[in-house]
């Protein structure tokens, strides 16, 4: 069978951990870390009236190619905090999206509101890597993950002060991150092997989030009438990245998908 999508990145994920632990090792990383942070930003800035926007830093697309490729993290960052966006996503990966973690220490010092690590995350290493970057939360993908992996790198996160964002796209995936107890489920629209999108995926897998479950849909959310029946549905939160970054003026593509106005 032919490697996914996913398959690629997650071996070139492991590659990369694996030459950053050999110059830097766990122990030495670990050493910089200061105690965890007592609040849990990210998670809290999902719960509020209406539907939260987390808003993504995303400079490229395996879909689609260069999005933003001279995109500066302060001006992007601030555009969305200005423009009232719940939390930020920032893209860490270098090799498939343009990203890497100094992005996510610029967006730190640029703006206040909860910063997600956007990435591959298999590896403890990352963990810490993001806290130390400033993240309050990371990423966890079922599908790139077995289930004692996601369990274990969800409970560590929890003891770094980092909440996690896990990521399905599928009925199974979605049993699987259920059985886990997590607190956040993103439904991804995409699928993550063919990168075909569905815009139906977090509408239909809504219904199997438990009560309390923070539900955020991701991928092809385009409009404000997607977010509309979004929230109608139920859902907590949308991640958006390619709909604002496309736009010239990104705070008010904000301003359009959430149907707010800007201040005058």
């Amino acid at each position: 069978m032919m490697p996914t999508f996913l398959d690629e990145v997650v071996q070139r994920t492991r590659a990369d951990v694996n030459a950053r632990r050999a110059q830097v090792p766990m122990e030495a990383l670990a050493e910089r870390l200061e105690p965890a942070p007592r609040a849990r930003p990210f998670s809290e800035a999902l719960v509020q009236e209406g539907i939260a926007l987390i808003a993504e830093m995303k400079r490229s697309s395996p879909s689609r190619g260069p999005i933003r490729p001279d995109a500066t993290v302060r001006e992007i960052v601030r555009a969305y905090e200005a423009a009232g966006a719940s939390a930020c996503s920032v893209l860490t990966e270098p090799h498939w999206f343009g990203g890497s973690l100094d992005d996510l220490r610029e967006a730190r010092a640029a703006c206040a509101l909860p910063l997600l690590r956007k990435d591959f995350i298999i590896d403890p290493y990352q963990l810490v890597e993001a806290r130390l970057a400033g993240a309050d939360a990371v990423l966890l993908i079922v599908a790139a993950l077995d289930p004692a992996e996601l369990v274990s790198l969800y409970d560590q996160a929890s003891d770094l002060g980092l909440d996690c964002l896990v990521e399905v796209h599928d009925d199974e995936e979605m049993e699987i991150a259920v059985a886990s107890g997590v607190e956040i489920i993103g439904v991804n629209n995409r699928n993550l092997h063919t990168l075909e999108v569905d815009p139906g995926t977090a509408l239909r897998l809504l219904v199997d989030a438990p009560a309390g479950t923070i539900v955020v849909a991701e991928s092809g959310i385009t409009s404000y009438e997607d977010v509309e029946r979004l929230e109608e549905a139920g859902v907590d939160a949308i991640l958006v990245g390619e709909a604002l970054m496309r736009e010239e003026d990104p705070g008010a593509a904000v301003h359009a998908l959430l149907g707010t106005r800007a201040a005058e």
